[in-house]
């Protein structure tokens, strides 16, 4: 696993900016983010008025228009299974469970039961084309990007972990770093996870030039080309 460089605090350090920003500083490390590693779709946010987050993907593939497969007790060690990858290092984890069905959403995965399962064992949110439920139940601080609300988990159940899976556009293997807000989601490259703090300050003082003039009275296209210019120099 390409973490051992990686600190709990060059991880925590990402969740000072919005997902907009990581983005950028990405962007700016290499033009193949401008294309790639995000979410493209509008997704519903359980709290827009929380903090970023930024973790570990634990994955998973669900389905629930249909019954599951297999016994009782092979259903119930997936699920053990796969909360033992959401508590396993390197933590903190973000589940990120794409959705199988023709109709993704069809049957909530998440609710009041599994958000206080997730954030005890160290979970700090969901990423999911699926939906959720118990809005007003759900655990306090754990943030859940879905593609909607709906009121039944129908037959919803796991039909694989710790795969590859695709969250609108976003693909994601198990592991990857997920920064994630009210925006969307992104993933973070463990080798940018480092470089991304001095790309974001270069990126913010070259913008710092333009806003100010923008926003003082007297503002037009002669003063913003300089600001441009003078921009364009910051390295």
């Amino acid at each position: 696993m390409a973490t051992a460089q990686l600190t709990a605090a060059d991880i925590q350090k990402l969740a000072e900016w919005d997902s907009p920003t990581i983005c950028n500083g990405l962007e700016h490390l290499s033009a193949d983010y401008r294309v790639k590693s995000f979410t493209v779709e509008h997704m519903q946010c359980f709290d827009v008025t929380l903090p970023p987050i930024v973790g570990y993907a634990r994955t998973a593939m669900i389905r629930a228009m249909t019954p599951p497969e297999g016994t009782q007790e092979e259903i119930r060690e997936m699920r053990a299974q796969y909360y033992e990858t959401i508590a396993a290092d390197p933590t903190p984890s973000i589940s990120v469970i794409q959705d199988l069905d023709p109709t993704p959403g069809f049957g909530a995965f998440w609710g009041e039961v599994n958000t206080a399962i997730h954030q005890g064992l160290g979970c700090l949110g969901v990423i999911t084309n699926g939906s959720f439920r118990d809005i007003d139940a759900c655990a306090p601080g754990f943030q859940l990007l879905g593609g909607k609300i709906a009121p039944s988990h129908a037959w919803v159940h796991l039909v694989d972990i710790e795969c590859e899976v695709n969250i609108f556009g976003m693909a994601v293997k198990p592991n990857d770093i997920i920064h994630a807000d009210r925006h969307g989601a992104v993933v973070v490259p463990h080798h940018c996870v480092q470089e991304l703090p001095e790309a974001i300050d270069l990126l913010t003082r070259r913008e710092a030039v333009i806003l100010e003039v923008a926003r003082k009275p007297g503002f037009n296209v002669k003063i913003l080309k300089k600001a441009m210019a003078d921009s364009a120099e910051i390295h």
